[in-house]
Order: structure tokens, then sequence, then C-alpha cells
């Protein structure tokens, strides 16, 4: 968590932040921000996204995984084939059952599965 801290430090300060604003706008305590950046504590996950939030960077930048602010871009390869259940069940956990066009969705990746195969 040393790497991690040094970042957010880096960040609060390339805009002359003081850590007591920097609280303020994350809602958090200047003692808190403190210990984030010299590694002794570890901020939630909702203060990870506000610090990302705020700066507007990625949460990949903020971990120290790149150097580049706006995170890396993943291309993601599912190794299951189309064909497979495993494919099925994938496509079924990326849909946010409260959506309206949920199901219409689903029905179309299906519908793509199938005509390639």
């Amino acid at each position: 968590m040393k790497e991690v801290g040094k970042r957010l430090k880096a960040l609060r300060e390339s805009i002359s932040l003081s850590q007591v604003k920097m609280a303020e706008a994350i809602g958090s305590t200047q003692s808190s921000i403190n210990r984030y950046e010299n590694g002794q504590s570890t901020p939630s996950v909702e203060l990870f996204r506000r610090y990302a939030d705020y700066f507007d960077v990625s949460l990949d930048y903020i971990f120290a995984r790149t150097d580049k602010p706006q995170g890396v871009i993943y291309e993601f390869k599912p190794k299951a084939a189309p064909e497979r259940e495993e494919m099925r069940r994938f496509i079924e956990m990326c849909f946010d059952p409260q959506s309206p066009m949920n199901e219409k969705l689903k029905e179309t990746l299906f519908r793509m599965m199938e005509e390639n195969r």
C-alpha cells in the first residue's frame, strides 16, 4: 500500500491541495488522509472511487498498475466458446436484471451466438 499512498499524495499535491481540503472533498478526515498517504491505512473501496472521480483518473492508475491516468484499456476475450454453457452463464451475469432492456440485449447476444456457430 506504500505505492498507492505515494500515488494518492502525488495526486493531491499536483493541484496544491492540503490534506484538510482533500478530506473535505472526499468526505474523510485529515488524519485519515495522512494515514492513507503514508501507507498506514487503506481507504475503503468507496473512498478509492471518490479519489478516482475527484482527480478523473482510473483505479488502475491509483493502484499503480499503470502510469497512464486514464488507465489501461482491456479487451475482454473469454476462453469459453460461444456455444458453451459457460458463455451463456457469463452473458446472464453481465446484465442488470432491473434494466428494462435486459432481456432484449440478452436475446440479441444469444441470437448472435447462434448465428456464429
